[in-house]
């Protein structure tokens, strides 16, 4: 399956001070991402918390977004864990349940060299085939880069390598990135501008979380205003803890999600909500 356009990187709701899913408002939460314009969803990446889960966790977040989303929005999972045999058992889990496209960031902690990065991607992607597989390139989070040999040999081996999530930012780190016959998806808003112009197949986006109008009307009209007004709006958001912040916004545009997010993330203060002021 080939997917394109916006994906926005959805919010995971928590209760019980973030100690559990709350997959209630998740139809509801999906409703409203498919009204912004978004073309689909991204479950359980950086703004999804989905590292701070449990695989149990991951697995029934993953299936209760594709229940929400059926006929609306494609749904790609992030996979990525800190062991290969925990990441290739949730990519071959969302492949089961009805994934469009599986995603998987390196690691943390240990930077591993080539060839052990290669065969944990190369497990992943095989865990998952055939459903489409996407290398996700966030060095500030992994801790390092997935080198581009890496990606090349890939290709060479992993026949449902489709492509990247690039969050690299400045405009350097994301350029080298921008393979020709590779669909690359850009997590940067203030990139995507620019990024559409060299080939970018679309983005997946934090701020589209909350904002999926703001990000979809951008993708559709790349213009350098639009693109300067969703700068700022992530810039707004970035000042305060990030995940609850979306969560706020969210809720205060009427859909019915809680607020808490999974320690060690923490939660805003009084003053910061009050402090929040967005369209």
């Amino acid at each position: 399956m080939v997917i394109r356009g916006v994906f926005a990187a959805a919010l995971t709701p928590l209760r019980d001070g973030g100690q559990k899913l709350d997959e209630e408002p998740i139809p509801a939460y999906v409703a409203f991402l498919a009204q912004g314009g978004v073309d689909g969803i991204f479950v359980a990446g950086t703004t999804g918390e989905g590292i701070l889960l449990s695989l149990a966790e991951r697995q029934r977040l993953t299936r209760s977004f594709l229940a929400a989303a059926a006929g609306q929005l494609d749904v790609a999972v992030h996979c990525g864990a800190q062991t290969t045999a925990d990441t290739a058992a949730l990519a071959a889990d969302a492949a089961e349940a009805g994934a469009a496209a599986v995603g998987v960031i390196p690691p943390p902690y240990f930077r591993l060299d080539d060839q052990a990065l290669y065969s944990h991607l190369a497990a992943a992607a095989a865990a998952c085939a055939p459903v489409a597989f996407y290398a996700y390139e966030f060095a500030a989070r992994s801790g390092y880069s997935i080198p581009l040999s890496v990606i090349e040999r890939l290709r060479e081996h992993v026949p449902n390598l489709r492509g990247l999530k690039v969050s690299n930012s400045p405009w350097e780190a994301l350029e080298p990135y921008l393979l020709d016959g590779l669909d690359i998806f850009v997590g940067s808003e203030p990139l995507l501008v620019r990024a559409l112009a060299a080939g970018a197949a679309g983005a997946v986006s934090g701020l589209a979380s909350c904002f999926p109008d703001r990000v979809a009307a951008l993708a559709a009209d790349p213009s350098p205003e639009a693109g300067a007004a969703v700068e700022r709006l992530r810039a707004e958001l970035e000042r305060m803890p990030f995940h609850a912040a979306c969560k706020l916004v969210v809720q205060r545009r009427g859909v019915p999600i809680g607020l808490d997010v999974r320690a060690p993330l923490r939660g805003l203060s009084a003053a910061e909500a009050e402090a929040l002021k967005l369209p």
